[in-house]
């Protein structure tokens, strides 16, 4: 339907020019008719916002803006012109028809990228709230600044909003990481899933290695464009040396687990005392986060997360205090310990923590491929390892498929690695696999079990 809209607004665009072009109009004519053309194409906007998928969302926003400027432009120079008798030339009209076609096809980007997605349906009988606070570390620098700032991590909470019916410390706490230039939302449906099932869910940002966020300042933190660089680079070469990858991904790695050790540490700190040092919380915020963390239950963690907030996971997973982990087609960085001769090392300390791995098709291949092939790679290690370890893969699905963001933007997933797969069903069965993992490991719910591949 956006596509049927752009066409109308186009068509009104190339027919008033085509018909003012076949008279010869005073310019006080010609803007008063461009006036109710205008208003026309706002009133065609207001019409078909009736059909699926055109909307007042922020996908519109610009050509709503778009459409009521033009307006009040006509309605001026309508006013300035309205005894100017002098002929409108040709020329100039088709040199206004263009600059307004491309200023509607600028305008209508948003709404072509981008959908109206509103997540999926939860499974829980709980309504989920949402809320957010950033943790400060002071014991840490920030090392993408050099203004003796500390490291901040921002915490975005999702819990069932019935907190006052369920008692104090009865929830697991599950923790989220993004991935490289990913974003704390990149995975709301599973959040919004466990939430309604009787979990506080965290969702943490990992400041310059996340698309944006925003600092205690209100200031908003894009992704450091060396990491950028460094992460296409490496994730789209073959070639780079072992040695090099190594040293490269152990920084980010140590920056990464720092995050959510803090994270653990910080929550665990203010369940037990409920002190909020180190915390800076809005004040529309306050209330809310003091409900979540009322609710969650430290002696049950659960983490997870997707492609370097899965290594993430993983590494830190190791805790004593973590009682399973979710690695969403994460390549196990953290669990890499040197290069020796081109070869990679890996930890082979027996990974005691309940885990869980699932692949896109490709990621798993190339598992196969290093087995077959005598190649170390920390994935296949860590869960040979493993006391309790599960993988499957996805078939038909790449690394993108994995999040929401082929829901929100087919076109942006597109971008960054999406499958075959039907997105809808492909993240249903990521997130219900999600939660009947963490029931079993956090909730003692059932045994888990897991097919080969889906």
């Amino acid at each position: 339907m956006t596509t049927l809209l752009l066409i109308l607004l186009v068509t009104a665009e190339i027919g008033f020019a085509g018909l003012m072009m076949t008279v010869t109009s005073p310019r006080r004519e010609w803007t008063a008719k461009r006036l109710i053309v205008n208003a026309g194409e706002l009133c065609i906007y207001l019409l078909t916002v009736m059909l699926p998928g055109i909307d007042f969302s922020f996908r519109f926003t610009g050509l709503i803006i778009l459409l009521v400027v033009r307006i009040v432009v006509s309605g001026v120079f309508f006013l300035i012109r309205r005894h100017n008798e002098n002929p409108k030339r040709h020329a100039a009209m088709i040199i206004s028809a263009v600059m307004n076609v491309v200023l509607l096809l600028v305008s209508m980007v948003p709404a072509f990228i981008f959908r109206d997605y509103k997540g999926r349906p939860v499974s829980g009988p709980y309504h989920v709230r949402e809320t957010e606070a950033i943790l400060i570390d002071r014991s840490r620098l920030e090392k993408y600044e050099n203004d003796g700032s500390y490291r901040e991590v921002p915490v975005h909470f999702y819990y069932p909003e019935e907190a006052g019916s369920i008692g104090k410390n009865t929830l697991p706490l599950v923790i989220f990481s993004h991935g490289a230039f990913g974003y704390y939302q990149s995975n709301a449906s599973t959040y919004m899933e466990l939430a309604s099932n009787g979990y506080v869910v965290i969702s943490l940002d990992h400041p310059y290695h996340a698309f944006f966020t925003k600092d205690s300042d209100g200031r908003t933190v894009i992704v450091d464009r060396d990491f950028l660089d460094s992460a296409m680079r490496i994730g789209g070469n073959d070639n780079v040396p072992e040695a090099e990858v190594y040293d490269t991904t152990s920084k980010w790695m140590e920056i990464r687990e720092a995050d959510m050790n803090y994270v653990i540490d910080t929550v665990k700190e203010t369940a037990s005392s409920g002190s909020y040092a180190n915390w800076f919380i809005e004040d529309k915020n306050r209330n809310d986060i003091s409900d979540a963390v009322s609710l969650i239950d430290a002696d049950r963690i659960g983490l997870m997360g997707h492609s370097l907030g899965g290594a993430t996971a993983v590494t830190v997973g190791r805790r004593d205090d973590v009682d399973a982990v979710i690695d969403i087609d994460g390549t196990m960085l953290g669990e890499e310990t040197g290069v020796t001769g081109g070869q990679v090392s890996v930890n082979q300390v027996p990974y005691k923590t309940p885990l869980l791995a699932l692949d896109s098709e490709s990621h798993h291949a190339g598992r196969i491929e290093a087995a077959e092939n005598g190649y170390v790679y920390a994935n296949n290690v860590i869960l040979d390892n493993a006391s309790e370890g599960f993988g499957t893969y996805f078939k038909g699905a790449e690394h993108m498929d994995f999040t929401d963001l082929p829901l929100f933007s087919p076109f942006l997933a597109g971008l960054l690695g999406r499958g075959t797969v039907e997105s809808e069903a492909c993240i249903d069965q990521v997130n219900r696999l999600v939660l009947d993992f963490f029931d079993c490991y956090l909730k003692d719910k059932g045994e888990f079990t897991v097919k080969a591949y889906y």
